[in-house]
């Protein structure tokens, strides 16, 4: 199925009914550039030069969906005025088709029109001169100039602008979608620290609480749930401190640091006293120097959080913890024991193992979980050099 061709733009069947209309007027009156004894006019009908303007005017309305048609009838309908009286309009309007074959047509025609007609007022001009040995004969290559060069040369400034103000506007409209793709990015980076911190701060705590609730209901044991019903208190209030914490730093707006009172590989000492106070029979092997900020925190919570899930699902049994520093990296292990089918004793979705993972890869290091000689075995590999952190 043939394409179809858009509809001629309106301005340009107001330049064709305008230019006809000025023709006609111009004709009308008897004003033409030649005279009747002029030896070029071969054609001496009084009507003869409305053929041509008539060609001209008709190839205004596709000056921009066919210009390369219009400039080759444009040109014979030129070279037809020339062996008549002639009429201004037929040539002004032969200028304006000469410039919109530039502006509109393709790349190629662009690059062409101008070296031809340029060639074409350079042999215009110096070939008559030569020929009559008359300086007047530049005058033709001037004329040409005038109605082919000049029109062709403004069509190339034009198209050279027009095409700088496209590649503008694209790139502004790239730039814009950048810079909506980044701060979308960072929105989601943000959320999901956000959703980290919050996980990592209130799991333990929240666990601790389902658990140690669980017991002071099964059993019926005054002191038992006495004690019970302690722990469930300090981990309420340690949980709801850390959560003002975290709603503080969100409501201050600062969300270039970590929350405040972030905590270190200092803590772990109070970390496991916590563990164990929830149940839980935990060793500690710390053999680490001094580690940058980001990789303490991002130990800290890992260790915290794979002892959230040893007390949520390991079975009865020691919890080994150990941190090594070798070759650059801080080895972190958490180890527990593991019997498959045992039912967890608090209700998990596994965003924490998702949480570990992130936060190892964010810092280029590694991490793996699962289970390993009736053990259950977290393992993160963090670098220490500041260059290798996301």
């Amino acid at each position: 199925m043939p394409l179809a061709l858009p509809r001629p733009h309106r301005d340009d069947w107001r330049i064709a009914v305008g230019g006809l209309a000025g023709g006609v007027l111009l004709w009308a009156l008897g004003i033409h550039p030649r005279l009747d004894g002029d030896g070029l006019v071969l054609w001496h009908a009084p009507w003869a030069p409305l053929v041509p303007l008539a060609m001209t005017a008709a190839c205004e309305p596709v000056r921009r969906i066919l210009p390369r048609t219009g400039l080759l009838i444009g040109t014979a309908a030129l070279v037809l005025d020339t062996v008549t009286l002639g009429s201004i309009v037929t040539i002004v309007l032969y200028t304006d088709l000469m410039y919109a074959a530039v502006l509109y047509g393709t790349p190629a025609d662009a690059r062409r029109i101008p070296w031809v007609t340029g060639m074409l007022t350079v042999v215009a001009g110096v070939v008559p001169a030569a020929l009559w040995r008359d300086p007047q004969g530049l005058l033709i290559g001037v004329g040409v100039g005038v109605v082919a060069f000049g029109p062709a040369a403004t069509g190339v400034l034009v198209r050279d602008h027009r095409d700088a103000a496209e590649a503008a506007r694209l790139r502004a409209e790239q730039t814009a979608l950048l810079a909506e793709m980044d701060r979308t990015q960072a929105v989601t980076s943000e959320r999901a620290r956000v959703a980290r911190e919050l996980h990592d701060m209130v799991a333990n705590h929240l666990s601790a609480i389902a658990i140690h609730s669980t017991a002071a209901l099964s059993i019926d044991d005054p002191p038992t749930s006495r004690e019970a019903l302690t722990v469930i208190r300090e981990n309420s209030v340690q949980g709801l401190a850390e959560m003002r914490r975290l709603i503080g730093i969100l409501r201050d707006g600062s969300g270039d640091r970590e929350p405040a009172a972030s905590p270190t590989l200092d803590g772990l000492g109070a970390l496991i006293d916590g563990a164990r106070a929830n149940g839980l029979e935990v060793t500690l092997d710390a053999g680490h120097g001094k580690v940058p900020a980001p990789v303490e925190l991002a130990a800290y919570r890992i260790v915290q959080e794979a002892l959230t899930n040893a007390l949520k699902h390991a079975s009865r049994g020691c919890v080994e913890v150990a941190l090594r520093q070798t070759d650059g990296m801080l080895d972190i292990s958490v180890t527990s024991p593991y019997r498959p089918g045992d039912t967890p004793r608090a209700p998990g979705a596994g965003h924490g193992l998702t949480g570990m993972r992130e936060r190892s890869a964010l810092l280029g290091g590694t991490f793996e979980a699962g289970p390993r000689d009736a053990r259950w075995t977290v393992r993160a590999t963090l670098p220490l050099t500041e260059g290798d952190s996301a």
